[in-house]
């Protein structure tokens, strides 16, 4: 590299978990306990996640897709059925949609958000349509009280998809179940992290009951303190189910991770309001608008997108600054234009015009509570230098 800009030695990951020696030392706890599947930590990660988010019901699971495909089977969501939901997703929100036989119906996003555009939901209402799933995209909640007056209206369910809502408020309130459920996921990139796993939330007691034996072989009942000293070991099975359990190992993270949730989330803020205040004179890139209703925005990415006055592309925009050893991600390419979805419901393609401009042109930039105070300084510089030379 020439010029003002110096490329640093290291390469600066999208993201990094935060795992201190607490999480570690858990850990081992576990391995020397003999409890390394489902357990007492697991059961205890539950309860703290309870009394954190207020939802009475909680289910923690072995992944977030986990929790949506046992979600929507408890719905009742059957061949025939519509759901409505937002393209700018991750793939699992629409597949699983797919594997229980149902169809996805989208409506287009808000271009400076990236939330599901809720002016459109009342028009995507057919005599098919059963539900309606929002995603709270990169840690802002989407607008919960026009969504559900929409589904209140038609008599639909709600179920929140908050994958990236760790944390995050929508008028005072955590996100995930202002209806009938919501899922979490604790990926390595999320706000806390348990390695793999998720929760499913409710308010409703029958619907919890009926997700426990989904969960774990159809069994009704708690599995795991039938080995433990005073248990039996006879089980009742009562409806066919998988096995979508959580581990005591993953709980061992998760106790001490959600522990510390506000001290991420306040540092990520830090580190974002750093993001915004270097961008501000960099025109070729647009950051994130922020909704302008009552809520707490816990910054689980930094999305920005790569505009034509950049006079390159989103993908080469990232290759160049990979060379400069910043790493990136993409949050997300548009679903419906995924290759199986382009193939078996072509009528979408070319019919949600803001999300597939997006969806060209996003970049996730670091952000992670390890980060330095000097990192946004350098990812900023390095784009800097990536759009002076290619004006140059």
């Amino acid at each position: 590299m020439t010029g003002s800009f110096a490329k640093r030695p290291d390469f600066l990951p999208f993201s990094r978990p935060t795992i201190r020696q607490v999480e570690i030392d858990e850990v081992v706890d576990s391995l020397r306990s003999g409890w390394i599947t489902t357990g007492p930590k697991a059961e205890r990660f539950e309860r703290d996640f309870a009394a954190y988010t207020g939802f009475p019901y909680v289910l923690a699971l072995s992944s977030a897709t986990a929790g949506q495909h046992i979600g929507l089977i408890a719905l009742g969501l059957k061949p025939g059925d519509e759901v409505i939901t937002t393209p700018m997703t991750w793939a699992s929100t629409v597949s699983m949609i797919e594997v229980a036989g149902a169809t996805p119906v989208y409506v287009d996003i808000h271009r400076d958000t990236l939330q599901i555009d809720e002016r459109q939901l009342e028009a995507a209402v057919t005599s098919r349509t059963v539900g309606i799933i929002p995603v709270h995209y990169a840690g802002a909640p989407a607008d919960v009280d026009a969504i559900l007056a929409v589904a209140r209206r038609h008599g639909l369910w709600v179920f929140e998809d908050a994958a990236h809502g760790v944390g995050c408020l929508y008028k005072g309130t955590h996100v995930g179940c202002f209806d009938r459920l919501g899922v979490f996921s604790f990926h390595p990139i999320k706000n806390i992290t348990t390695g793999e796993g998720g929760m499913l939330v409710t308010r409703d007691e029958a619907l919890a009951k009926k997700l426990k034996a989904l969960r774990f072989h159809g069994l009704e009942k708690q599995a795991w303190n039938r080995y433990a000293e005073g248990g039996s070991p006879q089980v009742e099975i009562v409806l066919p189910g998988f096995k979508y359990n959580f581990m005591d190992l993953q709980a061992a993270l998760g106790i001490h991770q959600l522990a510390s949730v506000g001290e991420f989330n306040d540092r990520r803020r830090a580190l974002a309001a750093r993001y915004d205040a270097l961008l501000a004179d960099v025109p070729e890139v647009e950051p994130l608008g922020v909704p302008g209703y009552d809520h707490f925005h816990t910054r689980h990415l930094y999305v920005v997108k790569v505009l034509e006055a950049a006079r390159m592309t989103r993908d080469e925009f990232i290759a160049a600054l990979r060379e400069r050893n910043v790493g990136t991600g993409i949050h997300f390419r548009a679903v419906h234009t995924q290759p199986y979805y382009a193939g078996k419901y072509p009528q979408w393609v070319g019919a949600l015009p803001v999300a597939e401009w997006v969806s060209e042109r996003l970049c996730s930039i670091p952000l992670f509570p390890l980060m330095t105070d000097g990192d946004p300084g350098y990812v900023v510089g390095a784009i800097k230098d990536v759009l002076a030379r290619r004006r140059s």
